[in-house]
């Protein structure tokens, strides 16, 4: 149609040279997790820094957004300090008491959330838990939803200077809310109206959190970078159901929830992959990185940063530890740099396959 944009996917910038003979082979990978090598040289050494948008973190592992409460519970038990930094529970206009009970079932190699955004409000975030995140020295990028485009403004125009904040995460994917949720803000050209609606409000990062229930998540990827963001972050949870056949109910206070866990990271993995393979600007890989070596995979095809979500209900320090990890294991092969393992296996995209129709219909005549 006359005067409608189309959404083209991009081919990323070429990345640092990374020689094959530094990536690890295939015994090397399948060594026992907790076995080292011989004269490895000190994880100290690795640099994990990275920087999304304007916002510099000193490691690639953020806590996922609705796992780790707003940071300040946690702070008695992990050095928040440590991490990339964290993402607080979404935060909405007014304070919303969230779902009836149930609000968790356990799935095989995962859990079903049904939380739906509970949260204690935007004044209440400034008054009482800005402070104590301050006072922490963590680097805390605020989570924010709204159910139409004008309540994100509120909000963002509220919190977009606020001291203490290095970046936002805007939450266009929350499953478990009837209105303002995934569904709504599965449409590229809202999301890109959007987005350039809240980018003159702050000059912090923006990093837009997409829904991996869609049909191209690379095209949302898209219209997010076209509207100004910084980065965005593949992907939130599946939708998914949990039965009870005795009882003949949901195992959830509704009928669906928010699949995490294990068993969606190969799921997850190819999002993050489509994203980075789509758009230049960085992207926050996320779905079922429980260790350093699931951390290391998404980053290795295309991921600038990782958020660890699930495994902070097992051990509250798990990004802790992840980062860790990480250090270990790339000092072990010698990677110095976390830059030098990015994209590692990033296919570059296919050309015909990224093209718009009419083009592939052109380029297909004889």
């Amino acid at each position: 149609m006359k005067g409608r944009r189309r959404f083209v996917r991009r081919a990323p910038p070429p990345a640092a040279p990374f020689s094959p003979r530094k990536l690890p082979s295939r015994s090397a990978r399948e060594e026992p997790r907790g076995e080292s090598r011989s004269r490895a040289p000190a994880s100290h050494a690795v640099d994990l820094a990275i920087a999304i948008g304007p916002m510099r973190l000193r490691n690639p592992v953020l806590t996922a957004s609705g796992t780790f409460g707003y940071g300040d519970e946690v702070a008695h038990v992990v050095d928040l300090a440590a991490l990339g930094g964290v993402i607080t529970k979404t935060v909405t206009l007014e304070p919303r008491a969230g779902n009836p009970p149930g609000r968790i079932a356990e799935t095989p190699s995962g859990m079903l959330n049904s939380i739906g955004l509970e949260n204690v409000g935007l004044a209440r975030f400034v008054s009482e838990k800005l402070p104590r995140l301050r006072a922490l020295k963590a680097t805390v990028v605020a989570s924010i939803g709204g159910e139409t485009p004008r309540e994100l403004e509120e909000l963002l125009g509220t919190l977009g200077a606020e001291p203490g904040i290095a970046g936002f995460e805007i939450n266009f994917s929350c499953p478990n809310v009837a209105a303002g949720g995934a569904r709504y803000w599965a449409v590229p050209r809202r999301l890109e109206r959007t987005l350039a609606r809240l980018r003159p409000l702050t000059r912090r990062a923006l990093i837009a959190k997409l829904s991996p229930d869609v049909t191209a998540i690379g095209d949302l990827a898209i219209a997010c970078e076209q509207g100004g963001a910084d980065a965005v972050t593949a992907a939130n949870t599946f939708v998914g159901m949990a039965v009870d056949l005795l009882a003949m109910r949901s195992r959830l206070g509704r009928a669906t929830g928010g699949l995490s866990g294990p068993a969606i990271k190969p799921l997850a993995l190819a999002r993050c992959h489509e994203c980075a393979r789509a758009v230049r600007i960085p992207v926050l890989g996320s779905g079922g990185i429980m260790d350093a070596r699931d951390a290391l995979e998404f980053i290795a095809v295309g991921a600038t940063a990782v958020q660890v979500g699930t495994a902070n209900f097992i051990r509250p320090d798990a990004a802790v530890r992840i980062v860790e990890g990480m250090r270990t294991f790339l000092a072990e092969r010698g990677v110095k740099s976390i830059a030098r393992w990015r994209g590692a296996l990033l296919e570059a995209p296919d050309a015909q396959a990224c093209a718009p129709p009419r083009a592939r219909r052109r380029s297909a005549r004889p």
